[in-house]
């Protein structure tokens, strides 16, 4: 089971450096554009919020590789930026978009149970 839930802590991870590229770099490209459904008058006024988002992004990202890397010991740390991820995944359901929820909410819920079952 502890194999399982490093796979998706892993998985979850890297989908957040994938929203840090998108957030940072890609906000006003076509990819981060139709990703976003945004306009590129849309896109070109909320580029700096975007970054700042994909800041965040990449530092839930960098608490779980430090869970990771810490192992057995990292467990706590694993399961606070798993509960981080949850609340984001949540908040911005509830106030953006349910999408959001399935990308990021309901995988760290899955690493949260797999977490505490192994």
């Amino acid at each position: 089971m502890s194999m399982a839930a490093n796979l998706v802590i892993i998985m979850v991870a890297l989908s957040h450096l994938y929203f840090l590229a998108l957030e940072m770099f890609l906000w006003d490209k076509p990819l981060g554009m139709k990703t976003f459904r945004l306009t590129p008058e849309k896109a070109r006024e909320t580029k700096a919020l975007a970054a700042n988002q994909g800041l965040y992004n990449g530092f839930l990202a960098a608490g779980l590789a430090w869970g990771l890397w810490l192992g057995a010991q990292g467990f706590q740390i694993k399961l606070f930026f798993l509960a981080c991820v949850l609340a984001a995944g949540v908040f911005g359901a509830l106030t953006v978009s349910r999408r959001i929820f399935f990308a990021q909410g309901l995988p760290a819920a899955l690493g949260i149970a797999l977490l505490l079952l192994a």
